[in-house]
């Protein structure tokens, strides 16, 4: 892949692929602190739609203290040789609950973050969120909108082309019949008289108006 298209590996998630966990919650259990992460798929599919399946893959190795190493390499193309492999790492301990699992997917989304992959998501406000009975969130929390993908731009529309009128002018409509039978001719109103246009006779000076009829010009005002 070229490494013009890392950055994207940084784009902010849809707010499906962000899962939410309770951290630090109030003295009378009835709030908790939203602690937003992702999920390893959201992760994979990251890569998959950025660098593609074949230009990145991870491998794990034992960690410090029973922990677990996860190393994630991308294929980036050099324009003076040939694709480097470039890798990072990062780990995690093992999880309470399925403890190797667990570790595995921690230790991934932990060296995704080194590439940038949801690294924005410790940027985003404290936010404290009602808990139900069980400790768990009444409703899901919102990822302001400066931390959410950014819609594409829509296209203006097209106006549809006019079709040209057909040959010959088209046809004509017929006038709506009467209550005799024939066909009403619509009445014509009748053209105003035109007064005489006068000659001057000889030795009158013949006076010509401007249209405005007040003898100044007028400018044209614009129809908009």
């Amino acid at each position: 892949m070229n490494a013009s298209d890392l950055p994207r590996l940084a784009d902010p998630f849809p707010p499906d692929d962000v899962e939410w966990k309770p951290g630090a919650t109030t003295r009378d259990k009835t709030k908790g602190l939203a602690m937003a992460y992702l999920t390893s798929r959201a992760v994979q599919q990251r890569f998959d739609d950025v660098c593609g399946p074949a230009d990145w893959r991870n491998e794990f190795a034992e960690g410090p203290g029973g922990g677990v190493l996860c190393g994630i390499s991308v294929r980036v193309d050099r324009p003076d040789g040939p694709p480097e492999w470039v890798t990072k790492w990062d780990g995690a301990d093992n999880s309470q609950v399925e403890a190797v699992k667990g570790g595995l997917s921690g230790a991934t989304k932990r060296a995704a973050v080194q590439w940038g992959v949801g690294r924005y998501l410790y940027d985003l406000p404290a936010t404290w969120v009602r808990l139900d009975d069980r400790g768990r969130f009444a409703e899901t929390p919102r990822i302001p909108p400066a931390y959410l993908p950014r819609a594409p731009r829509a296209e203006p529309a097209r106006s549809a082309p006019s079709s040209p009128p057909p040959a010959g002018g088209g046809q004509r409509s017929r006038p709506a019949p009467s209550a005799g039978g024939r066909p009403e001719t619509p009445q014509q109103e009748p053209a105003p008289r035109q007064s005489p246009r006068q000659t001057p006779r000889s030795g009158q000076r013949r006076i010509v108006r401007p249209a405005g009829g007040d003898g100044s010009e007028r400018r044209a005002e614009p129809g908009f």
